[in-house]
């Protein structure tokens, strides 16, 4: 059973297009293929994270193989290949947030929301969705914030000293 999302379906619209040109439009024509992280990240804005269909309409876009696409969403951590939830926390588990409990922020999000963490890997498939698609979790590296861990991100809203104890009321003031 697919986890449901809270993301539109990929669908190239007007406005989608013209940025996906005006962004182009930055590179000689003969390097256009420089574009495609700027159109990854136009994608993933507005759908979630990069689909197939995405990425075939990425590499048409810029005269490009698929693959050649697909292994630009692959490499970098940052382009999700699977939907997030509606509301999506990247934990910070480097070595200042682990010392601090980002482990037990992370488990206790999980345990709050439902999400089962073990089918999701550190790069490939980094993050775990709740049943009903609202939550969604993932380890991320370093958030720049090493003096007052655990922090994490919930979509693009930094929380600082977030303790397993805070979770609950974090979890309270994201869908307020």
């Amino acid at each position: 059973m697919d986890t449901p999302t809270t993301f539109p379906p990929f669908a190239v619209t007007a406005e989608i297009e013209a940025e996906a040109d005006e962004r182009i439009s930055h590179y000689p024509a003969d390097k256009k293929r420089s574009a495609v992280l700027p159109l990854l990240h136009i994608i993933q804005h507005n759908f979630g994270f990069i689909s197939k269909d995405a990425t075939v309409w990425v590499a048409e876009k810029l005269g490009l193989e698929p693959i050649q696409v697909y292994e630009v969403v692959s490499f970098y951590p940052g382009l999700r290949e699977h939907a997030p939830g509606k509301y999506h926390f990247r934990v910070c588990r480097t070595l200042s947030c682990a010392m601090a409990g980002s482990a037990d922020l992370m488990d206790r999000l999980c345990e709050l929301t439902g999400i089962d963490r073990s089918h999701s890997d550190s790069h490939h498939n980094p993050i775990a969705v709740s049943p009903c698609g609202q939550w969604s979790v993932e380890f991320a590296e370093c958030l720049a914030s090493c003096g007052t861990g655990p922090v994490c991100m919930v979509n693009d809203d930094f929380h600082e000293a977030v303790s397993p104890d805070k979770a609950e009321e974090l979890l309270n003031t994201t869908k307020a």
